[in-house]
């Protein structure tokens, strides 16, 4: 059984959206000291604004 994904907050500005509009220097921006990984998809950012499913890495 696949595990559904959630989304949090304006998904706008998560990395999945900016990924498949291939803005790649506003995401280096946003992930050059992560500290939450996506539980979904497994990419990393600095804020937990920016994935859809967020959880904190030293935890």
């Amino acid at each position: 059984m696949e595990k559904e994904h959630v989304c949090k907050g304006d998904h706008q500005g998560h990395l999945c959206v900016l990924v498949s509009k291939g803005k790649f220097d506003e995401i280096r921006q946003l992930v050059k000291t992560p500290k939450f990984i996506c539980f979904n998809c497994g990419r990393v950012a600095d804020s937990d604004r920016n994935l859809c499913n967020p959880m904190p890495l030293d935890g």
